[in-house]
């Protein structure tokens, strides 16, 4: 089975063949919503609305850890997550898509791993790759089998939110080499490595991070919607021809 997490502007998956839903608990409390399984392409997918289905989480809020335990209990054998950034490089303009392959964590106060508590010994996960090689393939080979342009790479950096940056964060940011930026990337990412779920992320850039673009002087929100809603039916075609990769290479069992 694969899992899909939505985030901001795909609540839920309108081009599953819903089976049946059901609400989990965890020992780290309730995930963010009660899982929908069915299929898409006819491979077993269980979905997940990172803020809730009505969109009602703050990204400080959501409880990642019960989310990806929910996940992992249910032996899933990869996670596709899509999440909304502003773009910081140059190129990743508005409606852009892309697969990251790096992650800055600037986040803080967040539950961010599953190694606590004094009931193990010290454990720790390499992550020098946060996302892994072969499930992030799976979206590009999907994308490129559509004609869909994505592109391949970049450095997200993960701030805490919910208020947007300021420009001179941004300026921090683009110093610190960070390609783009969004609030839910992390600490999921890691979550997903200390249960050993491999994990990729495709993400829609929205709007221009502050500072940015040729309008430095507020972001549109307006603007940032309606990007984000031309852009989540190319997201929703990708994702339904990235579970037919992973059954096809072997990644997935269908």
């Amino acid at each position: 089975m694969l899992a899909i997490i939505g985030g901001s502007g795909l609540g839920q998956l309108p081009n599953l063949t819903i089976t049946h839903r059901k609400v989990v608990r965890t020992p780290y409390g309730e995930p963010s919503c009660g899982l929908t399984f069915g299929t898409l392409n006819g491979c077993e997918v269980v979905f997940l609305a990172r803020h809730g289905y009505g969109h009602t989480l703050q990204p400080h809020e959501i409880n990642y850890r019960a989310n990806i335990w929910a996940l992992a209990d249910l032996k899933v054998e990869r996670i596709f997550a899509v999440g909304t950034v502003g773009g910081i490089r140059a190129d990743l303009v508005p409606g852009t898509l892309v697969v990251p392959d790096q992650l800055i964590d600037y986040t803080f106060g967040r539950s961010s791993t599953f190694f606590e508590g004094g009931a193990g010994p010290v454990t720790h996960r390499d992550f020098t790759e946060p996302y892994c090689a072969t499930t992030r393939q799976c979206i590009l080979q999907a994308a490129s089998r559509l004609g869909e342009a994505v592109l391949d790479g970049g450095t997200y950096a993960v701030t805490q939110g919910p208020r947007l940056e300021t420009a001179a964060e941004i300026r921090r940011l683009e110093s610190d080499g960070a390609d783009m930026v969004g609030m839910t990337a992390m600490p999921e990412a890691v979550l997903a490595r200390e249960q050993d779920i491999p994990y990729a992320a495709l993400c829609v850039v929205v709007n221009h991070a502050a500072g940015k673009g040729s309008s430095q002087q507020h972001i549109d929100f307006d603007q940032a919607v309606s990007t984000m809603d031309v852009a989540m039916p190319k997201v929703l075609s990708i994702l339904a021809a990235t579970v037919a990769v992973a059954a096809e290479t072997g990644c997935a069992t269908c």
